[in-house]
């Protein structure tokens, strides 16, 4: 059979050449066909390689899924009632976590303190969905939030270079406020009860995530410490001492892990 399923043209037998010869006449045009059949199934994968073209298809697909999780998806996927965190708490503790009240989505008007606000600016504010968890003792309160920003990947990547270079998920004048819910052990975590926080710009998704986290007995911090910090080995300050660290990060991760775990089904090429 002939390339693309074509049927073999009828060959007239050539004068002088016997059964042998035109066998081998017949053999060498196949392997000519398959030759050139897998140069340009090689050459079509090459081009794809080379110019990235899937990659960067499934990459823009997972970017603008991301961005309509806000109002596509449940709260509950995106804020599970109840969050483990194997491993999360100091020397490798185990942690679990209860959401125990949901802020209404809102934009971002007074969400953040100012100088925050002001360096989130450039990538706009789509949607803020907020949650706030206690742990299994509700000795400690953590706010977790997603912002949904109205930026493309190359303003994402721009901010999140920017917060790295000029570190300023470290800075104790850039904390992201907390949600308080009456009648829950969080009614009095508010800007004063900020122990430890951290913030990550992504650069898969047009997301700002973001925790902060407390004592439930509404007591004040006159030093809050970053979680990168809080969690290190041998931090001696009071958040880090309680675990406040742990807990901010600890939830922020796994919220980010079950973003991205909503995304991919979406954007998964079928089999």
């Amino acid at each position: 059979m002939g390339a693309f399923g074509q049927p073999e043209p009828y060959e007239e037998p050539v004068r002088g050449l016997g059964p042998l010869a035109r066998l081998r006449s017949r053999t060498g045009v196949a392997a000519v066909c398959v030759v050139l059949g897998l140069g340009l199934i090689g050459g079509a994968l090459a081009g794809s390689w080379l110019t990235g073209e899937d990659g960067e298809r499934t990459a823009d697909s997972g970017f603008a899924a991301a961005g309509s999780l806000w109002h596509n998806v449940p709260v509950d996927q995106l804020f599970p009632p109840t969050v483990q965190g194997t491993g999360a708490g100091p020397g490798g503790a185990d942690r679990s976590w209860t959401r125990i009240a949901v802020a209404p989505d809102t934009g971002c008007a007074g969400a953040f303190d100012p100088l925050l606000a002001r360096a989130l600016a450039p990538v706009g504010c789509a949607r803020l969905l907020r949650a706030t968890y206690t742990d299994a003792t509700r000795t400690h309160v953590t706010t977790v939030g997603l912002l949904f920003t109205k930026a493309d990947p190359a303003a994402m990547a721009g901010l999140a270079a920017r917060f790295r270079n000029e570190r300023l998920d470290r800075r104790t004048d850039l904390l992201p406020l907390p949600y308080a819910a009456k009648g829950t052990p969080a009614a009095g975590f508010g800007a004063k009860q900020r122990a430890s926080w951290t913030v990550s710009v992504l650069t898969d998704a047009p997301i700002v995530a973001f925790a902060v986290s407390g004592w439930a007995d509404g007591r004040t911090v006159d030093t809050p410490e970053p979680a990168p910090d809080a969690v290190r080995s041998g931090a001696t300050s009071a958040p880090a001492q309680a675990g406040l660290g742990n807990e901010a990060q600890g939830l922020a991760d796994r919220i980010q892990r079950k973003l991205r775990q909503t995304v991919s089904p979406a954007t998964e090429k079928p089999s």
